[in-house]
């Protein structure tokens, strides 16, 4: 019989399936759509040229609710937070924010298990966090990477709420400067990544830098967390970007600096839109006094 190399054994099996509906998936590809012109993010030492390094530790989860995929993460299954997760903004919601029920992903545990994210009940897991690891831990909230607030349909912002998508993140920089800049992104968004055609379109990727501490034993605390987002916009003729980096410590500032996509790179060495038209070195901070106090920049 013969035997296909592994590489050629998935390439030939998606091609003649088509794209799958399972949540855990082989190939970040398989996620492509939530990527700037389908390229993923490069991190360092994880995930280069869309490969990943370490397919052991690191599982690409097509996010998936009532069999929809609704966005993408990168999680460290040693670690048990994500790298990062990645979205596709659609524009401004009319749908509220949803009741919070937290969820896991099945597949992380058996393979076989159904693809969509599903309640959890309370189980204790080997390969990701669960609420009970979360619970009664003062001083940390269950930080979102991907905020429920970006989400355009009900299962979209539903599906944030998945412990795959959520950090260990300082209380006060949770609720504080973090919020600041989800909000004044999200606005930034809604008013500028209009494309040629009239369409709300903007591309945004959160992630996590690993610490040197870990909360209950089990989930790593990161020291820092970074976002970043990219569009083309109609109004400034441009494509436009920003980046933010925030240290996962109490006491942070009001607001965030506004970074380049440049400085999040010479920081970490992540980037988070490879091979696009991304300006690399400038910001819009040019355009919060138009803005303010509607932003909250």
């Amino acid at each position: 019989m013969l035997r296909l190399p592994p590489l050629a054994a998935l390439v030939l099996l998606f091609s003649s399936i088509g794209p799958s509906v399972a949540e855990v998936v082989p190939l970040i590809a398989q996620c492509q759509q939530f990527f700037l012109q389908n390229n993923p993010p490069e991190i360092p030492g994880i995930l280069v040229g869309g490969n990943i390094l370490n397919q052991n530790r690191y599982k690409p989860i097509c996010q998936t609710l009532a069999s929809t995929v609704t966005f993408v993460t990168l999680y460290d299954i040693t670690n048990k937070i994500p790298v990062f997760s990645a979205y596709k903004y659609n524009g401004i919601s009319l749908v509220p924010r949803p009741k919070t029920i937290w969820k896991i992903e099945p597949q992380l545990e058996k393979p076989n298990n159904n693809a969509n994210m599903r309640k959890d009940n309370g189980g204790v897991y080997n390969n990701q966090a669960g609420t009970k690891d979360y619970n009664n831990q003062q001083g940390f909230d269950r930080g979102h990477l991907l905020p429920s607030c970006y989400g355009f349909s009900q299962d979209d912002k539903k599906s944030t709420f998945t412990l795959t998508n959520i950090v260990p993140q300082v209380d006060t920089f949770n609720q504080g400067s973090w919020s600041n800049m989800e909000n004044c992104v999200k606005c930034i968004m809604d008013l500028y990544c209009v494309n040629n055609n009239g369409v709300t379109e903007g591309y945004v990727v959160i992630g996590a830098q690993p610490g040197n501490n870990f909360l209950n034993n089990k989930m790593n605390i990161p020291s820092m967390l970074w976002s970043a987002f990219c569009c083309y916009s109609h109004s400034q003729g441009m494509w436009i970007a920003s980046a933010y980096l925030g240290d996962n410590i109490p006491n942070q500032p009001v607001h965030l600096p506004t970074q380049t996509l440049t400085y999040l790179t010479s920081q970490l060495g992540s980037v988070p839109f490879p091979a696009s038209q991304c300006p690399p070195m400038t910001v819009v901070t040019h355009l919060y006094p138009t803005v303010a106090p509607q932003c909250q920049c």
